[in-house]
């Protein structure tokens, strides 16, 4: 028996399918297409604490915080993502015209789930690691508090910092910013789900 070979896509053909589809998101990377799954809640309370906490502490500040539906294009890796939070730090750029594909964020924030983490720590990583304005990315576990903040320094290394104390406070230090670990975790109860 032979196996079928895959389909693959150009960026520009999967964005021109992508921005058509009205029932799913899907990711692109070097050719292939993945469907998206929808998200726990403890995935999107977490997100939302994020993106509530980010947007409060930027106030004034000449920086942005984004939600999950602006997607990320990293060119070198040939990647189209949808990251849980995205900070933009400074005037926008994107792919085209249509102004819904980023490819200049600051600041990455993936909340793991049991089905991407490997991805998200790995390939994922690899591909945002391409984007030269990112200067840190963030995964935040959602099954614990366990947070690893990766810092670009300015010899290119990624420093890892890891957060797992409840009563620690999370550093973006590129972003000028520290959030509580309680009010990231704000009204999740470990446990209860898979």
């Amino acid at each position: 028996m032979s196996l079928q070979p895959r389909p693959r896509y150009s960026f520009d053909d999967y964005l021109a399918a992508e921005r058509e589809c009205v029932d799913q998101r899907h990711e692109y990377l070097d050719g292939e297409v993945f469907a998206m799954t929808g998200a726990s809640w403890e995935h999107n309370l977490i997100t939302a604490n994020l993106v509530g906490e980010l947007h409060a502490a930027l106030k004034g500040h000449p920086c942005r915080v984004l939600t999950n539906d602006l997607r990320v294009y990293a060119a070198d890796a040939n990647a189209g993502t949808y990251p849980d939070v995205a900070v933009l730090c400074g005037a926008p750029e994107f792919y085209d015209q249509r102004r819904d594909t980023l490819i200049n964020p600051t600041l990455l924030i993936e909340v793991l789930s049991p089905s991407t983490e490997g991805y998200d720590r790995g390939g994922k990583f690899a591909s945002y690691r391409t984007l030269p304005s990112l200067r840190q990315y963030v995964l935040v576990a959602q099954d614990r508090q366990a947070i690893d903040v990766f810092t670009r320094e300015t010899d290119q290394r990624w420093v890892m910092t890891s957060y797992t104390a409840a009563d620690r406070n999370v550093v973006f230090d590129v972003i000028d910013c520290t959030i509580a670990m309680t009010d990231l975790y704000a009204g999740v109860e470990f446990g209860r789900g898979d």
